[in-house]
């Protein structure tokens, strides 16, 4: 997976929702913005882990953050 975007197609809005104890509308603005919140990198929330684990780590958490960071978009 080279995107979240792809990432939660894969594993669902709703199973998303329900591992990361969040709402289905707030995965559907991850999904939008392609992006993890703030308090992903500040480390307030393990989001990252828990898709990692879901995904049967066939992307890692920290690739998940690299991915995901806001930072890294031009």
């Amino acid at each position: 997976m080279k995107n979240l975007k792809s990432l939660i197609d894969t594993l669902g809005a709703s199973k998303v929702s329900e591992i990361c104890g969040v709402s289905v509308r707030a995965v559907y603005k991850w999904r939008t913005s392609n992006s993890l919140p703030r308090t992903e990198y500040t480390g307030e929330t393990n989001y990252a882990e828990r898709l990692a684990q879901a995904s049967n780590y066939a992307v890692t958490a920290d690739d998940i953050k690299q991915f995901s960071n806001p930072a890294n978009f031009s």
